[in-house]
């Protein structure tokens, strides 16, 4: 154990968030996502919600700043009328951990799985919310 940092983040997590450079992307993914067949490098964390991950991954993950939308969202599919429950508790944790945030990137579903074939990781969660997915790119520390 480490003094400081969130026990959901297991060391595997720990590493791959350390290994990631600026301008690195790792994904957030809810249960639905297929992870396995998408990831370059794939972190299962089966029994954990994305909310909670989020918030811990942000305790030490810099946001880049050099990018008008650090943050990017699975957008909902054309006719598909629902509208996310978890984006705004995204939006809130965010902000908490980076005051210059304002909005997210909004990416079409084949899109934003060709774009998370090129991120650095894919975290595989147990988040049961629809269009739970999330894209973060890696900033520098200042």
């Amino acid at each position: 154990m480490l003094k400081n940092i969130p026990t959901i983040i297991s060391p595997e997590l720990l590493r791959i968030l350390m290994e990631m450079g600026h301008g690195d992307e790792i994904v957030i993914a809810d249960g639905n996502f297929p992870a396995a067949s998408n990831a370059q490098r794939l972190v299962r964390c089966d029994g954990h919600g994305a909310p909670p991950l989020l918030d811990a991954i942000l305790q030490l993950l810099p946001l880049d700043t050099f990018v008008k939308h650090p943050v990017a969202l699975m957008a909902v599919v054309p006719g598909d009328n629902y509208s996310p429950d978890v984006w705004p508790v995204y939006k809130k944790l965010i902000q908490k951990y980076d005051s210059r945030f304002t909005d997210f990137e909004m990416i079409e579903r084949q899109a934003f799985y060709e774009r998370a074939r090129r991120a650095y990781a894919i975290v595989a969660t147990g988040e049961l919310a629809r269009y739970a997915n999330l894209i973060l790119k890696k900033g520098l520390l200042s």
